[in-house]
């Protein structure tokens, strides 16, 4: 009997996705897959070919350590990529409002030592 992998990304791809306001449809049309191998995917049915992954993060500019960091052994947390890699699809606006929020917690870091 085969030993289950117990790699899965299915979430991580599912919140990177999400983080740029793409449906699974939208997805599966940019990438030429279909909707249930990407559905199949985010819930850790089925393994995207390596392919399938090079479009994944080339579309949303991430690497493969941002998806698989939780399996590697990396020192310094990625996740926080990830979560931001919407950043530059937003309105300059927001993109400011993210900036001063930034300045402000590192300024109340830095005075509270």
């Amino acid at each position: 009997m085969r030993k289950t992998s117990t790699i899965k990304i299915g979430k991580k791809i599912q919140a990177i996705r999400k983080s740029y306001g793409y449906t699974q449809e939208m997805l599966a049309e940019i990438i030429e897959v279909s909707v249930r191998y990407i559905s199949e995917i985010e819930q850790d049915r089925a393994k995207p070919s390596y392919e399938v992954l090079v479009k994944i993060c080339n579309l949303f500019n991430v690497s493969m350590d941002q998806i698989f960091s939780e399996y590697l052994k990396i020192k310094e947390n990625k996740n926080i990529e990830y979560s931001l890699s919407g950043f530059d699809k937003l309105s300059k606006k927001d993109k400011n409002t993210i900036e001063n929020l930034i300045m402000y917690f590192n300024k109340s870091k830095s005075n509270d030592l």
